[in-house]
């Protein structure tokens, strides 16, 4: 469903270039749930964004692309790839115009693609993630940050996409939620037959809900391996062990025997 070969990012021009993603490459399966990982500043979401279409003329984006049979060509997107490829992004305080009210969030794409029976389609795209009728006519200021995260769900789902990109789609919501969030995401998955590609810097949430995973560092593809091996914590690269390690939580010993592999990327 998804196929990455050779992606490079650049952002800038001449000495002051800064190049953001090196040789990156990836498959995805159709109805596979995929995990990007990293610590920040890695490039994760850059390629997220140079897959959507989202980096517009800032950056430089190179190598091949493909969404099921479409090629895409640099950062123009089609309006079928538009209706077939949905985002949720990381913060639901932000990704929803605060002077709208839900109905109008959820409804725009329905609109925009000139679907049939917007109103029936936010209806049900609000009930298959958890919110009755009464949230229609609320602004999201009205609502919590879990329930502003459902209604950016229902809004990437109301066109009826074949894969959604997630972009730490649970890191500003507490951890009660975030779990909530993730059952919510799992179940869509299986009963829409969703592709999901998923970025995050917390492992446990992509052992939860991803079948596989690639490991990334300054803009490079370290490894990628299946989510037994993440979840048995028996990844091949050392680079990889640390980063688990390190989501454990604070460990002062462990950090004082943290390597730097800065200097060994070439």
């Amino acid at each position: 469903m998804i196929e990455l070969g050779g992606l490079e990012v650049t952002f800038g021009h001449g000495q002051r270039a800064f190049h953001a993603v090196k040789d990156f490459s990836l498959s995805i399966n159709r109805g596979q749930a995929y995990g990007l990982v990293g610590e920040s500043g890695s490039g994760k979401t850059t390629v997220l964004r140079a897959l959507a279409g989202l980096l517009g003329r800032v950056a430089r984006v190179e190598g091949s692309l493909r969404i099921g049979d479409e090629v895409l060509h640099g950062q123009l997107r089609s309006r079928a790839f538009r209706r077939r490829v949905q985002m949720v992004f990381q913060d639901p305080y932000g990704s929803l115009h605060p002077r709208h009210t839900v109905d109008a969030i959820v409804a725009e794409p329905a609109r925009v693609h000139r679907l049939d029976q917007v109103e029936a389609r936010v209806v049900a795209a609000l009930e298959e993630v958890g919110l009755d009728a009464s949230f229609r006519f609320r602004y999201p200021h009205q609502i919590s940050g879990g329930q502003r995260q459902r209604v950016s769900i229902a809004r990437a789902l109301i066109t009826d996409p074949e894969v959604v990109l997630l972009d730490e789609p649970t890191s500003a919501l507490d951890v009660s939620v975030q779990a909530e969030v993730l059952n919510l995401l799992r179940r869509l998955q299986r009963e829409h037959d969703l592709t999901y590609l998923l970025v995050s810097h917390n492992l446990a949430v992509v052992a939860y809900l991803c079948d596989a995973l690639t490991v990334m560092q300054h803009g490079r593809v370290v490894e990628t391996l299946d989510v037994e091996q993440l979840r048995e914590r028996s990844p091949g690269k050392a680079y990889t062990r640390q980063l688990l390690t390190a989501s454990r939580g604070y460990d002062r010993a462990a950090i004082d025997a943290f390597e730097d592999f800065a200097d060994s990327l070439p």
